[in-house]
C-alpha cells in the first residue's frame, strides 16, 4: 500500500471571489512536484499571483520563486504554531502559545523580532528546536507585516484552504484506500463542485482590500482590471 496526499490550491480572484484552482495527488513533497503544479496553473491561464499563503511544504517556496518570481510568500502562522507545539511538553502548551502571541500580533516586523528575542530568552534553552524553526522560517513568516490590517487578515494563515480541506475529509474519512489516483480524484470532485457552488459572496471588505492591493502592487492589479473594463 502506498500513502499519498491530495493537495488543493485555492485562490482569490481580483473580483474578490474564492475558487479552487486545482487538486493534485502526490506521494512525495518536493520542489519538482510543486514545479509541476505551478507550471500547470500557469499554462491554464493563471497570469500572476500577488501573495501565496502556504503551509511549510517541502520545496513549495522554491517552486513559487521559479514559476512566479514576483510573488510574495507568506507561511501560515497557524501551521507554524502547530509545528512548534510538536516539540513542546503538553504541560507547557498554554505558556508557549501565550508567549508566541506577541510575535505574530505585533504591529510591526521590528516589534515581532523583539518578541521573538524575548521568547528565546524565556524558552530557548528548554525548546531550542522551536526557536530555531521560527528563525529559519522568519523571512516568510513576517511577510504580512508589510501590509495594512485588512490585507493581513487574508494573508497570515491558510484558513481558506483549511476550511475547504475539512469538507473533503468528511468524504474520505469513511474510505481510506483507492485502487488508483483517478478514483480518489473522482471521489473528491463532487464535494469540490458543491463547495465552489456555494462561494457566491465576495471576500468581506474586498473593495478596501482591492484598493490596498492596487497601491502595493500597482500595474499588476490596475492593468488587469483596466483590461477587464
Amino acid at each position: 500500500m502506498v500513502t499519498k496526499a491530495a493537495y488543493v490550491v485555492v485562490g482569490i480572484t481580483l473580483e474578490g471571489y474564492k475558487d479552487v484552482l486545482g487538486l493534485w495527488i502526490g506521494e512525495h513533497e518536493s520542489t519538482k512536484f510543486w514545479l509541476t503544479v505551478l507550471t500547470e496553473l500557469k499554462s491554464r491561464g493563471i497570469q500572476d499571483i500577488l501573495v501565496a499563503a502556504v503551509d511549510n511544504l517541502t520545496g513549495f517556496s522554491e517552486a513559487i520563486a521559479t514559476v512566479f518570481p514576483q510573488t510574495d510568500i507568506q507561511k501560515c502562522i497557524v501551521h507554524q504554531i502547530r509545528n512548534s507545539l510538536k516539540y513542546v511538553a503538553r504541560k507547557d502548551y498554554p505558556a508557549i502559545t501565550a508567549d508566541l502571541k506577541p510575535i505574530y500580533r505585533a504591529d510591526t516586523e521590528a516589534g515581532a523580532a523583539l518578541a521573538l528575542d524575548a521568547f528565546e530568552e524565556a524558552w530557548g534553552k528548554t525548546y531550542p528546536t522551536v526557536v530555531r524553526s521560527w528563525r529559519q522560517n522568519w523571512t516568510e513568516l513576517v511577510t504580512f507585516f508589510r501590509y495594512p490590517p485588512a490585507l493581513r487578515k487574508i494573508m497570515y494563515t491558510t484558513n481558506i484552504s483549511e476550511g475547504f480541506n475539512r469538507q473533503l475529509r468528511k468524504v474520505t474519512k469513511s474510505k481510506t484506500q483507492f485502487p488508483n489516483d483517478e478514483a480518489l480524484v473522482k471521489m473528491l470532485y463532487l464535494p469540490t463542485r458543491e463547495a465552489t457552488r456555494k462561494w457566491t459572496a465576495r471576500i468581506q471588505n474586498w473593495g478596501e482590500i482591492l484598493g490596498q492591493l492596487a497601491v502595493y502592487f500597482d500595474d499588476r492589479v490596475t492593468g488587469p482590471l483596466e483590461k477587464q473594463a
